[in-house]
């Protein structure tokens, strides 16, 4: 008999409640859960499409090795000894920094993927350590380590409060909400507009979220730090700021009026692209309501100045008056903070130690991933000889995928955990593919931290796993217990009868301990979630300077601003030249580069096209349908152009996660699929250099017909 249980989706940041008909532990039907305390039942088309993923025969069930003849099952105990000895003996040989990690997105939504992660890290030792966040969030996590002395410390949004939004390269109408948890995204910010507040959005392109929003403004690729430098000059010019109160919760407010005095509208609006007028009007409009805030995203955090953009929003909502307080932004206070865990594991560091060929920093624990392939190639000490690559694919996710492939297929060994056989994962020598994840419990340690409106939920699975699976964290733990310690010793043996419900502890004792005192039996009560309240105001317990005040001149970013004002001043001169710079662009039925293989998900128009300006298109004679070429320093693609006004002149826009024909024998419905990889004309060495974050939005290119 058919029966509903309750799950959270963990696609991405929204955590979205749903309710799914199981019958015979058989997915019936996937839908939102109406009776969620956060969603809503707000659903978008990737939470029922994990019923496809479940049932997709391209999935892989058991291990896989890499044979002369392809590829062939094995079992659990082969493949972790393989794994393991094989390891080992590269550590042995040329030491431990000859093994690298990479650890993939779908990691921060699931509590036990997490933590096993962060166990294999230890027990591998290596400096040779990648992640996302350098291609994502890793200047959002510098500017608040720098402005509040912590990197988890970020304020977010009190969307359901505020009266003025000022969104800077976000598209939270495709994204649902990111570094801002956003469940019910229409609805909560359309409630803005219903409450007779406003939506203001700057991009270079009128994205989906435009639809949402009062007003849309075209910005430059990368000209964000240099936008929100014209909107301080105003608020400090035109003596909109409280000093008293600014000082009572920062230091720096001179320091940052004497930088902002050198950035007039006057003098960047040529550079970004947006008129002096309308800087100002944004300015007092900000400085004029009570309960607004600036809100920027994935676009200001991949050009070449994300961490002084972001560390310029954060100072913006300081002198603003926004920060702290009811409908600006605020600290999310989550039933389990994993904030003071993080700050003991991986601590907030930047530069204890370099990338050994370009000599890139290290930032909380892990080196930019645009060093993999050098580091691959490169004969020496430290050379990277193997390799672990945890729910990634970098291949198409980090710039020059191209040289990273080609590196990856020099290895000496290389094990995956992974779903599938993918453009990353085909090079592996072994390939480990956990339970679906209705197939284990989860808690979000992370995302709930980043919550607009303090909530929590548990969900145990709702499916039994097949006979023989192996979830992450079992994975995980094994390799890094394999690794760590020999597998036959008494704490192996200890370990392997404790340690599957470990995780379910951690994510108890944080709750017990945490601001609420709860446990995950309390939780299972609350089988929709429990609302714990509002954002309050948090600043005393989340900035962590040493005066406990927020900063708004920090030394590292100020430092970088000569290379910025360089910046605009080429790019006001009349004879600028004028080049066609490409950025990326999501669409709500992709998440990055996996979830292709499902049908449902990608079935309708090519959502790969380049999105052309008609202007820019008519002075090379290209109409839409043309087949074009995009070329960069690093390589070229081809592919089908789109002419359309919603993108800014001399912008072009391409999505990532594409470009699936490689693996078209593994990934049947992925492959077959149009669309090029956009990360085979990003740049490798086209970093911004404070942290190494990989510059995927303004990237220059070409544009001919094919």
């Amino acid at each position: 008999m058919a029966d509903e249980r309750l799950f959270t989706c963990n696609l991405c940041e929204a955590l979205c409640g749903l309710r799914i008909t199981v019958e015979n532990n058989r997915i019936l039907e996937v839908r939102g859960d109406p009776d969620d305390v956060f969603s809503r039942g707000h659903i978008c088309p990737k939470g029922p499409a994990l019923r496809e993923l479940h049932e997709d025969p391209d999935r892989l069930r058991t291990p896989m090795r890499r044979g002369a003849n392809g590829w062939e099952p094995i079992g659990w105990d082969e493949a972790f000894d393989e794994a393991s000895s094989r390891l080992r003996a590269i550590r042995r040989r040329h030491g431990r920094d000859a093994i690298g990690l990479y650890v993939g997105n779908p990691t921060v939504h699931s509590h036990r993927a997490a933590l096993g992660a962060q166990l294999l890290t230890l027990a591998l030792r290596s400096r040779n350590r990648f992640d996302p966040n350098s291609q994502d969030s890793n200047p959002r996590l510098f500017a608040c380590m720098q402005v509040y002395g912590d990197a988890l410390s970020m304020p977010i949004v009190d969307v359901d409060r505020t009266d003025f939004l000022l969104m800077l390269g976000a598209n939270p109408a495709a994204s649902n909400g990111s570094m801002m948890t956003l469940g019910d995204v229409r609805r909560r910010l359309q409630g803005i507009r219903a409450r007779g507040g406003r939506l203001v959005l700057v991009d270079p392109r009128r994205s989906e979220t435009a639809a949402w929003c009062d007003e849309h403004h075209f910005v430059r690729p990368g000209g964000d730090a240099a936008l929100l430098l014209a909107l301080l000059h105003v608020l400090y010019a035109d003596r909109l700021i409280d000093a008293r109160a600014v000082d009572e919760v920062a230091s720096g407010r001179e320091e940052l009026a004497a930088i902002a005095a050198r950035f007039s509208p006057e003098r960047v609006a040529p550079a970004v692209g947006l008129a002096p007028e309308i800087i100002r009007r944004l300015a007092h409009e900000l400085a004029a309501t009570p309960r607004a805030a600036v809100y920027g995203r994935i676009g200001t955090c991949q050009n070449e100045f994300g961490p002084i953009a972001n560390w310029l929003i954060e100072a913006l909502n300081l002198v603003s008056g926004h920060f702290d307080r009811e409908g600006g932004v605020m600290f999310p206070q989550p039933a389990a903070d994993i904030a003071p865990l993080g700050r003991r594991l991986i601590g907030n560091h930047h530069g204890r130690w370099r990338s050994r060929v370009r000599g890139l920093p290290e930032f909380l624990g892990a080196l930019p991933s645009v060093t993999m392939a050098e580091e691959m190639e490169t004969p020496g000490a430290g050379q990277v000889r193997g390799f672990v690559c945890f729910a990634g694919n970098p291949v198409l996710s980090t710039p020059n995928g191209a040289r990273l492939e080609r590196a990856l297929g020099g290895l000496d060994f290389m094990v995956a955990i992974d779903f599938y056989l993918n453009e990353t994962t085909r090079h592996a020598h072994l390939v480990l593919p956990p339970t679906h994840l209705f197939e284990s419990s989860n808690f979000d340690v992370i995302f709930f931290g980043l919550a607009v409106r303090n909530i929590v939920r548990h969900n145990p699975p709702i499916l039994t796993p097949p006979d023989g699976a192996l979830d992450d964290w079992q994975i995980l733990s094994e390799l890094a217990l394999r690794l760590g310690a020999p597998g036959s010793s008494r704490l192996g043996r200890l370990w392997r009868r404790a340690g599957r419900d470990l995780p379910d502890r951690v994510v108890d004792l944080l709750l017990r301990f945490g601001r609420h005192k709860l446990s995950l039996k309390e939780l299972q009560r609350h089988p929709h979630g429990l609302d714990l309240g509002p954002l309050k105001p948090a600043r005393a317990e989340k900035v962590r300077t040493p005066d406990g005040r927020a900063r708004l001149a920090p030394s590292a970013l100020v430092a970088d601003l000569p290379r910025l004002e360089r910046w605009i001043d080429e790019r006001s001169r009349a004879d600028a030249p004028a080049t066609l710079t490409l950025i990326g662009r999501r669409h709500l039925r992709s998440n990055n580069s996996w979830m292709h293989n499902v049908r449902s998900l990608v079935k309708g128009p090519d959502r790969a096209r380049l999105i052309m300006n008609p202007l820019d298109a008519a002075e090379r004679s290209l109409a839409t349908g043309a087949r074009v070429r995009v070329s960069s320093r690093v390589g070229a693609v081809e592919v089908e152009v789109e002419l359309s006004d919603e993108i800014m002149r001399g912008v072009v826009s391409l999505p990532h996660g594409f470009g699936h024909q490689p693996a078209k024998d593994t990934l049947r419905i992925a492959g077959a699929l149009p669309g090029a990889s956009a990360n085979t004309l990003t740049d490798e060495l086209f970093v911004e250099p404070l942290v190494g974050t990989a510059i995927l939005n303004g990237v220059p290119v070409s544009v001919t017909r094919a």
